[in-house]
């Protein structure tokens, strides 16, 4: 799954770890807003990585938690939902608006291999100081350059270089952002 390759979906490992991830998600989004060392500790033992500055604003998806690697002072707001069958690396300075969807999952177009549960997945690498905007999604194989703003709303079919403003669906480069 990790390298890319074709694999069966519903392969009872996996379905397992599905289900490990969901108790650790339903302990993390029950927890009392207030109990922030509790969620942060959560968080790193179900995570790849993260920095020690970390906020995830309940509540929170994932499929697996172990193929996601947060950097430092991370922020994540309401209903992050990141479908990490391959893995995702977000890099320092992040910060995520609500209802932000982040996919990794790649499904066949062909419905008989549909049915029959191929699947396989791609990477996706967003890099510092990128704020990405509420309701936005991003697709499978997508690296984000550093110093990115992603519109409210955008659904990122592509890669985004440094210092780009991009919007829309698809997503496209607005302007380069100039930095002082």
């Amino acid at each position: 799954m990790l390298a890319g390759e074709v694999y069966d979906a519903f392969m009872p490992e996996f379905f397992d770890r599905l289900v490990e991830t969901r108790r650790k998600l339903y302990k993390f989004n029950n927890l009392e807003p207030d109990r922030l060392d509790e969620q942060r500790s959560i968080l790193r033992d179900l995570l790849g990585s993260c920095g020690k500055r970390i906020t995830v604003n309940q509540p929170f998806r994932c499929d697996y938690g172990c193929n996601i690697h947060v950097g430092e002072d991370f922020m994540a707001n309401f209903n992050l939902t990141i479908l990490d069958e391959a893995e995702v690396r977000i890099g320092r300075n992040a910060f995520i608006g609500p209802n932000v969807s982040i996919y990794t999952a790649c499904h066949p177009l062909d419905s008989e291999r549909r049915d029959g549960n191929i699947q396989w997945a791609r990477p996706v690498t967003i890099g510092d100081s990128v704020w990405i905007g509420g309701g936005a999604t991003i697709l499978p194989g997508v690296t984000i350059g550093d110093r990115v703003v992603i519109g409210a709303g955008s659904v990122v079919t592509r890669d985004v270089p440094s210092d780009a403003l991009v919007a829309g669906n698809p997503a496209r480069i607005i302007r380069q952002l100039l930095q002082s």
